[in-house]
């Protein structure tokens, strides 16, 4: 199961460069995890501010 970036996202980042798979990506008006690379490890979570990662 892949975790997906709920509108909650503000854009800071900090989830992107603690992606170990390099699964998350600067969507148009939030970040995005891509499903297929996503390895359910839940570091983006750990690291977000306002908590916009959650498991799908």
């Amino acid at each position: 199961m892949a975790y997906v970036i709920s509108t909650d996202c503000i854009s800071c980042g900090a989830c992107e460069g603690e992606c170990p798979v390099s699964a998350i990506s600067e969507g148009e008006d939030r970040y995005v995890i891509n499903a297929d690379l996503c390895i359910d490890c839940g570091s983006c979570a750990s690291v977000c501010p306002v908590e916009a990662p959650n498991p799908a």
